[in-house]
């Protein structure tokens, strides 16, 4: 079944990661329109695809001719095309953030269960062919991991992005958070962080620190521990710092081994016999890898909300850590 899609902002992952996705898929994805909020832009890409460039999203949403909605960037409208989806009863894929308040993503939640529709939340990092190799080195090889080391190093924000100080860490931790409860495979049960302050008043924070604790003894550090850092303190004109000696983006120690993982397709493990290097190149890329999966929830008689309940307990995590870093304490969960 071929699923006819709205598609409602572009973002920064559209010619490396969608773009492609879609041209793969064509046998299961046909754009019929394109809302951006940049008109050259969405009328590019719906010469790219054969399709039609719009300028409302409420009227792409309503048309008859879409079975589902593709939101892969904010923009100026947030979440308001789900809830425009959730309106007219049409399937959701989305690469959007959940609102930064509890309470409103509660509801945005709550929103799409009444309207009955298929969700999926776009979390990459667990269809990387290296996450998925991991998971199964774990359950084969390396056995339960013990401790988790989650890095994510990128350019200090500039202009627009400056001037909204947090908004692209929240979403970095929020990912890296469900990325480690991914692989751990169980729930955090506290978590302490820290913060350090950008240069100026009212920038970004350069470093935020978490460490999870996924102790069920009610004692910190007898279970599972993951620390979770995104930094962002070399400025983006300092190109050859930022790429120098970069850390693995995961680490993960074991039972009986430790794995480096590298996304997306990047996995060094070692163990009692040695080291082993995996390429995963040949594997399907993230982008259709989720589409994939969107295309068969979307199709299957069972509903599906997958990644939304997910993407919620992380954001919980993370609103909690920030509790942390305000009080100084360990929060529990």
């Amino acid at each position: 079944m071929k699923l006819r899609v709205a598609i409602i902002g572009l973002g920064d992952q559209w010619e490396t990661r969608h773009l492609p996705a879609l041209r793969a898929l064509a046998d299961r994805f046909e754009v019929r329109g394109i809302c951006e909020q940049v008109a050259h832009r969405a009328q590019r890409a719906a010469d790219q695809l054969g399709a039609a460039a719009v300028d409302g999203f409420r009227s792409l949403v309503a048309r008859d001719d879409i079975d589902a909605v593709l939101c892969l960037a904010e923009q100026w409208y947030g979440t308001t095309p789900i809830l425009a989806a959730c309106d007219h009863g049409k399937a959701v894929y989305s690469a959007v953030s959940l609102p930064g308040d509890s309470a409103d993503a509660v509801a945005l939640r709550q929103r799409v269960e009444e309207a009955g529709i298929a969700f999926m939340a776009e979390l990459p990092r667990r269809s990387a062919p290296a996450t998925v190799r991991l998971k199964e080195l774990i359950a084969t090889r390396l056995g339960t991991p013990r401790m988790l080391f989650c890095h994510r190093r990128r350019p200090h924000p500039t202009g627009p992005a400056a001037a909204t100080p947090g908004t692209e860490d929240d979403r970095e931790l929020v990912e890296l958070v469900d990325w480690c409860r991914y692989v751990a495979g169980a729930e955090p049960t506290s978590v302490i962080a820290v913060r350090h302050g950008g240069a100026a008043a009212g920038e970004a924070d350069d470093y935020r620190m978490m460490s999870l604790d996924f102790s069920t003894t009610g004692w910190p550090g007898d279970g599972i521990i993951a620390q979770i850092s995104c930094g962002s303190y070399i400025p983006g004109r300092w190109e050859e710092a930022i790429g120098f000696r970069p850390p693995a983006a995961l680490q993960v120690a074991c039972e009986h081994g430790i794995a480096f993982v590298d996304l997306p397709a990047s996995l060094v493990w070692f163990d009692t016999a040695g080291r082993h290097q995996e390429s995963l190149d040949s594997e399907r890329p993230v982008g259709e890898q989720m589409l994939l999966q969107f295309h068969r929830r979307v199709t299957s008689l069972v509903r599906s909300m997958s990644g939304l309940d997910d993407a919620l307990q992380a954001l919980r995590v993370v609103l909690a850590g920030k509790t942390s870093q305000a009080e100084g304490r360990r929060v529990p969960l």
